[in-house]
């Protein structure tokens, strides 16, 4: 099997589960070494299991590191960490940076707190910030680098209960375009905007929000359940949800040699679901 990211390094943060470690797998299939990032120690036993996983599955080397991305110290930390475990000789470098670690607290307006606000803008938004500022003289000098911010249709969709969430992701979209920029010629910043993706995080939605999103899942062409397909309880009857490793591996395809030529863009990986703009 072709393994295109043959001893590179990919710091992912969130990675203990769902796509994060839907990710990691994907990299790490193609010869890619990861950092699996987590916050909560109780994510702990399942953050080594992965990478105990990934490690004897794919000869790579898969090292959790604990590290919270919503705290000023936590990418600095997650960085020395990394640099830590896999620095060889007198070389460290960074190839691949996934900033998915992100969290909703959904209210509608008149329900937003400002603890409610800070606390999602300094994980969505300030986290992939720090760490890709702690990361950049570690990123490759030849363009060869990637980065991908996990964005959500959130952004541009105008869904009821995220006026926070929405605006971190469309913040998130806005420093995809300035990076791809200001880091052209050490790595392609691209990201990846999913719609309804299968675990609790989508589950966990009010059910204002989720009657909202009703019509845009009945009209999404991929959405469309066929005979095979786990039902998703929290979806209309008939449709289902992105699987985490679909997600993932759109983003496989960002971090390609293939994909050099992309940079500063949106990928809509939301199975055709219509975008407002």
């Amino acid at each position: 099997m072709s393994r295109p990211l043959e001893g590179k390094l990919a710091i992912i943060t969130g990675s203990s589960r769902g796509i994060g470690a839907a990710i990691a797998e994907n990299l790490a299939s193609k010869g890619c070494n990861i950092a699996l990032n987590y916050t909560s120690p109780s994510s702990t036993e399942i953050a080594k299991a992965l990478a105990a996983k990934l490690t004897s599955a794919h000869n790579i080397k898969a090292v959790p590191i604990q590290a919270d991305i919503g705290t000023p110290e936590g990418p600095a930390s997650l960085v020395q960490q990394a640099r830590a475990n896999f620095y060889s000789g007198d070389h460290f470098q960074v190839d691949i940076i996934i900033n998915n670690a992100g969290i909703a607290q959904n209210a509608l307006l008149p329900d937003v707190t400002i603890p409610q606000f800070e606390a999602t803008y300094r994980v969505n938004v300030l986290g992939p910030l720090l760490l890709v500022q702690a990361t950049q003289p570690y990123l490759p000098k030849d363009r060869s680098g990637r980065i991908v911010n996990i964005s959500s249709v959130s952004s541009s969709t105008g869904f009821v209960t995220q006026s926070v969430y929405g605006g971190t992701k469309a913040a998130l979209e806005a420093m995809t375009r300035t990076w791809s920029r200001e880091l052209a010629q050490n790595a392609t910043v691209n990201a990846v905007n999913p719609g309804p993706v299968e675990g609790p995080m989508y589950a966990s939605n009010a059910e204002v929000f989720l009657e909202g999103i009703e019509g845009w899942i009945k009209h999404t062409p991929l959405m469309k359940a066929h005979e095979g397909d786990v039902k998703d309880e929290s979806l209309p009857e008939g449709t289902r949800a992105a699987r985490t490793g679909e997600i993932a591996g759109v983003v496989g395809m960002l971090c390609g040699k293939e994909a050099g030529w992309i940079t500063g863009q949106v990928v809509c990986a939301n199975g055709g679901m219509v975008m407002l703009h």
